[in-house]
């Protein structure tokens, strides 16, 4: 049986503590990072071993492929994306085109991601960014309108999906009004509840079918003033279960971020108490590592039911699909170089 929990690992081939560890651990899937990263060679390589470690074609490896300042893959070997904002200010101007546009990309991430042997990307980013906010999230989203960003978000998980590739939606249920980057400290929101529900929840609402979707680990005070929604039971159970209405699997984002407290152990209990179907640790450090391990258990019920029917969604990429007229096109509908 599988984990309920998500690792990363420290470099560009895996150790024998790391082999004997998630040998032991069995976790449900893996995320990679620039550490992790050299060439399509050495990726293709470290995400067959890791698939050799739990026996399984479908064993979900993850990565942050947005376009703009987060993307793990880069020049020269892959190509530069565009950021969110790229596309909702294109959606301005000619809707249909921006969904075409933010279709071809995604579909184009999904192609340069299954050649690797990544199956999982962490978008859409559904956040919707607010003046008063932080800029961690700023131009990786689409716009600060709800209804743009359920429009493209809704084609560019079509992109993925249809390349391949599984989509998570993240920050659930909003990280657009956080005044401090949760890597760094515990951001709070003030607004009430109906502002949340109309403007931050809306997104994630509209596009409940996702099959995955990624914590916030944000403080909202009009409805769980005490814990950030990646360890709230309340804001799970009422509102990314009840009012968004979502039933898919509820990762965690990274345990071992500034913005949550306590030893890694008791950050991933409350993660998983909280109702997150699976938590994530990212940094690689073995011994936290073992302490995730110590609380995460295996993956059952309704928890199986929600990853199974993730799983179910992969399939070969949908064809015909040329992605040198892909490249062409979107640059086009974006009016030149991408």
């Amino acid at each position: 049986m599988r984990s309920r929990a998500i690792y990363g690992l420290a470099g560009k081939t895996l150790v024998a503590e790391e082999r004997a560890f998630f040998g032991e651990a069995q976790p449900w899937g893996f995320i990679l990072f620039s550490r992790n990263i050299e060439d399509p060679a050495q990726v293709a390589a470290l995400t067959s071993s890791l698939r050799e470690i739990g026996g399984d074609a479908r064993t979900p490896i993850l990565i942050d492929q947005e376009g703009g300042r987060v993307a793990r893959l880069k020049p020269p070997h892959w190509r530069a994306r565009p950021p969110g904002a790229r596309f909702g200010e294109a959606y301005r101007n000619d809707p249909s085109m921006a969904r075409e546009a933010t279709y071809l990309n995604a579909r184009l991430i999904a192609a340069e991601l299954i050649a690797l042997g990544v199956n999982v990307d962490c978008l859409p980013l559904l956040d919707v960014p607010q003046s008063c906010a932080h800029d961690i999230i700023g131009d990786r989203a689409f716009a600060t309108d709800p209804s743009i960003v359920i429009d493209l978000g809704r084609a560019q998980i079509q992109g993925l999906l249809e390349g391949g590739v599984l989509p998570i939606m993240k920050h659930i249920p909003g990280h657009g009004r956080a005044g401090s980057d949760s890597h760094l400290e515990l951001p709070r929101v003030t607004a009430g509840a109906e502002e949340l529900s109309a403007v931050d929840f809306v997104t994630f609402r509209s596009l409940d079918s996702c099959p995955m979707a990624m914590t916030a680990h944000v403080v909202y005070d009009s409805i769980d003033p005490q814990r950030p929604a990646t360890t709230s039971p309340k804001v799970v159970r009422d509102v990314i279960r009840g009012e968004i209405g979502f039933d898919g699997l509820l990762m965690s984002d990274d345990l071992s971020m500034k913005a949550l407290d306590g030893p890694l152990n008791v950050r991933a209990k409350a993660a998983l108490f909280a109702g997150c179907d699976v938590v994530l640790h990212c940094n690689a450090d073995m011994d936290e590592m073992k302490d995730v391990a110590r609380e995460a258990g295996t993956l059952e019920g309704a928890s199986l039911r929600r990853a199974e029917h993730a799983l179910s969604l992969l399939q070969p990429p949908r064809m015909p699909f040329d992605p040198a007229l892909a490249e062409i096109r979107v640059a086009e509908l974006l009016g030149g170089s991408v």
